[in-house]
């Protein structure tokens, strides 16, 4: 038996009773690089009979679904205290999250989910399927944002960005992130990446937006490609559509119907947290504004730049927050945000995940769209985060489910999970790219939250 991610806390001397929800209650040791490894590394069984305890035998230091329920508040009402664990955390799920949702992203019947991924849906990763229901990529402009004309001679696609995907673009029901395996990560994941290993190499004082869209630009057309995906949403196409016509970088952001959407925010949190390293939250909002506007120009989704910027800093640096009040604070930046009375009372250890996202759907499906666009995708994730605060796993595992927007939505809310539990959960290291990334978060966690 493995661990669940999400907690992991000192063995108390009165252990609890064992059934399918218990929790391993070793904390593994530090390790030599200032971090300690998250409880799905901890291999519950292993450690448990190295653990003082162990004699006891490893039923009796598992915590029961109750001393959960009681250490979960216990969390929530402690100081933040362990920035290093709690970046990494936030940046590894950055890409949990993503990866999770990427077979089903832009699925908006959740019975469709259901059919391709029998019995329960997704509960772990998974390849993108053949076909795709509800896709309308064949749609999609191939020379600019939006929908339109698919004209070789004028593409994006296929000339600039994605040059071996074009052929992909007008066949109907093709998925939008076609051929890729389980647990890889979709285009605006490896923009985060992109950022993050960047970042490493710049004056952190000093940030040029240009210096980083000219990076991003040799990222997005290099030849062979520097990441797997079929599909650029809108923002990219548009921006290439300017680069294409000649215009400095920093006016080539453009201004579409999804500009003010989700995967604006997925750069921020590697940004902002190097950022809040040297700088004031205010300032920090001000350089992050900045990068996300030379790509989404747009005036309604820097208030929510600003929202999330606060957010990130209060779970990661302030010794005494009331997390639930911060989120709420936070949803509530846009008029249609009040999602205190969304909430459900009473525990989720108990549920199933397809019973949490009936649930769910009531909040995102009905009272918010699942769809990209902030002024519904923002309060929809501050709720998931409000709700899963101490069950990451389980967020992100209802998150992929609830479909629409779940991919970009899936990198906000798994940066907010994990600064709220400083866990990286067992999907990290499932990644199908974990050898990689897991030095490149290594490195960003080196130069910016250093051991010790």
């Amino acid at each position: 038996m493995v661990a669940q991610a999400g907690l992991c806390f000192v063995c108390p001397d009165a252990a609890g009773s064992v059934d399918s929800g218990a929790f391993c209650s070793v904390r593994p040791a530090p390790r030599s690089d200032g971090l300690t490894d998250p409880p799905t590394d901890c291999r519950a069984y292993k450690q448990c009979l190295s653990h003082p305890a162990g004699h006891r035998g490893h039923a009796d230091i598992l915590l029961s679904r109750d001393r959960l329920a009681g250490l979960a508040t216990e969390l929530l009402e402690s100081p933040v205290t362990d920035l290093r664990n709690r970046a990494r955390a936030a940046m590894a799920l950055i890409f949990v999250g993503d990866a999770l949702s990427m077979p089903v992203h832009w699925f908006y019947r959740q019975g469709d989910i259901l059919k391709q991924f029998p019995p329960a849906g997704i509960r772990g990763f998974e390849a993108a399927p053949e076909v795709h229901p509800g896709s309308i990529m064949a749609l999609h402009s191939t020379g600019r944002g939006g929908r339109g004309r698919q004209a070789p001679q004028e593409a994006v696609v296929g000339q600039l960005i994605l040059k071996d995907k074009a052929s992909y673009w007008n066949r109907p029901n093709i998925h939008y992130h076609h051929g890729l395996p389980a647990g890889e990560n979709t285009l605006n994941a490896w923009c985060a990446r992109w950022m993050m290993n960047w970042l490493r190499q710049q004056d952190i004082h000093h940030l040029s937006v240009e210096r980083w869209l000219a990076h991003y630009v040799d990222q997005m057309t290099a030849d062979p490609a520097s990441h797997p995906d079929t599909y650029a949403e809108s923002y990219h196409r548009e921006f290439f559509a300017n680069v294409r016509l000649g215009k400095p970088l920093l006016e080539c952001g453009g201004h579409t119907h999804d500009t003010p959407s989700m995967g604006g925010l997925v750069i921020i949190a590697p940004l902002a947290m190097a950022l809040l390293t040297v700088k004031s939250v205010d300032e920090t909002s001000e350089v992050c504004r900045a990068f996300v506007y030379a790509t989404h120009p747009d005036a309604l989704l820097m208030q929510v730049v600003d929202a999330y910027v606060q957010l990130i800093d209060q779970l990661l640096n302030q010794r005494e927050v009331d997390v639930k009040a911060a989120i709420l604070d936070a949803a509530a930046v846009l008029a249609n945000g009040n999602i205190a009375r969304l909430i459900p009372d009473g525990e989720i250890a108990d549920k199933k995940i397809l019973a949490l996202v009936a649930q769910d759907t009531e909040v995102i499906g009905r009272t918010y769209s699942p769809a990209c666009y902030i002024t519904d995708s923002w309060p929809g994730v501050c709720y998931l985060a409000a709700r899963y605060a101490v069950a990451p796993e389980t967020g992100l595992l209802v998150n992929t489910n609830l479909g629409g927007e779940n991919a970009h939505r899936g990198s906000v809310l798994g940066c907010l999970l994990g600064l709220l539990s400083g866990q990286t959960t067992a999907f990290y290291p499932q990644l199908h790219r974990y050898d990689a990334l897991q030095p490149d978060i290594q490195a960003w966690c080196d130069t910016f939250y250093p051991a010790g």
